[in-house]
Order: structure tokens, then C-alpha cells, then sequence
């Protein structure tokens, strides 16, 4: 399985999540609504989740290892960079 899209949009409302994220796996299946969250250790993946009747988040898709969840976490960083240092470039 390969990630062969992904597709940030930033938010710019100040707060702790910087992006909503949609990735494609094998130009095959899509996973929308995957947050790019800052937190006391730098930026981290957040997997699409949906409220629970006790007020708990349970996540509606997810990786089932790590190896995985890396694969997927690299691909949105290194589009995250680029857009980022894209914006950087635009604003000089």
C-alpha cells in the first residue's frame, strides 16, 4: 500500500491544529479529516474520530501498526514542509 496523494488545507485560526488533511492510498481509497496537531513535543498526526455518548473520541480509521502509522505521518510532514516553506517563499 502506497500513500500516492495527500492534500493539506491550513487553518488559520490560531489554536493548536495547523491542518486538515485527505490522503490517498494506491490512487484507490481515501482517508479525509486527519489533523495536523502542535503539541508539547512538536507536530503530530490526529486520525479521523468521532465523539462517543461519554464524551470520549474513538478514532474511525486508523493504521494498525506503527510501521504504517509512520508511513502515513512522513508523507503528510513532507507536504506540510513544502507548503510551508511555499508560503515562506511568497511572502519574501
Amino acid at each position: 500500500m502506497q500513500v500516492t496523494d495527500v492534500r493539506i488545507r491550513k487553518v488559520t485560526a490560531e489554536g493548536k491544529m495547523k491542518a486538515i488533511v485527505s490522503v490517498t492510498f494506491d490512487d484507490e481509497f481515501v482517508v479525509h479529516d486527519i489533523k495536523i496537531i502542535e503539541g508539547q513535543n512538536g507536530l503530530f498526526i490526529a486520525m479521523p474520530s468521532r465523539k462517543m455518548g461519554e464524551g470520549d473520541f474513538r478514532d474511525i480509521a486508523h493504521p494498525i501498526n506503527s510501521i504504517t502509522r509512520n508511513r502515513i505521518q512522513d508523507a503528510i510532514f513532507s507536504e506540510y514542509e513544502k507548503m510551508s516553506d511555499s508560503e515562506e517563499t511568497d511572502n519574501q
